[in-house]
């Protein structure tokens, strides 16, 4: 078996792979994320919850979650948001982000069904849910940025890059 390292190597390997292998770094679209930072790049599929609705609902009642996929969450504006695990059968990594796309905060593992309540801080627009554990394994940190269409008027990482 392979160390910690090693074995992140191998997913970040993994994740570059799948990212290059689209039609380019500048492609954006609403089912998919980009995020880049000093441990590399990775790309996910991802559902929008850009309503008051679909925010509510999110990942509820889900059983499973691809390991590439996730869900992104669009709020009109940068506020303070907050979390809970109601109704969540999967444990979930958090990604909280400000208006530009860039990494605030991770809240990582969330517990299936937990409702205690996960602040996301002041000034957030964009929340990625991932898997649980897969930040970590990526190395993911604060600074780093998402690329998503839904992200302006100034994103810290354009489509057009």
């Amino acid at each position: 078996m392979g160390s910690g390292s090693q074995i992140r190597r191998g997913i970040t390997f993994l994740l570059i792979l799948v990212f290059s292998a689209g039609s380019g770094l500048a492609d954006c679209a609403p089912t998919r994320v980009d995020l880049r930072g000093d441990w590399g790049v990775a790309r996910f599929s991802v559902e929008l919850a850009d309503d008051p609705a679909e925010r509510s609902q999110g990942l509820m009642h889900r059983e499973t979650l691809a390991r590439s996929a996730g869900m992104l969450f669009v709020y009109d504006h940068p506020q303070r948001v907050s979390f809970w695990m109601r109704n969540t059968l999967i444990p979930l990594d958090m990604i909280f982000l400000d208006g530009a796309g860039r990494v605030s905060r991770i809240h990582e593992n969330a517990i299936p069904l937990d409702e205690t309540a996960i602040e996301g801080g002041d000034d957030i627009q964009y929340v990625l849910e991932i898997n649980g554990g897969l930040s970590a394994q990526l190395g993911l940190t604060p600074g780093s940025e998402l690329r998503h269409p839904s992200i302006g008027p100034a994103p810290a990482w354009p489509c057009e890059d």
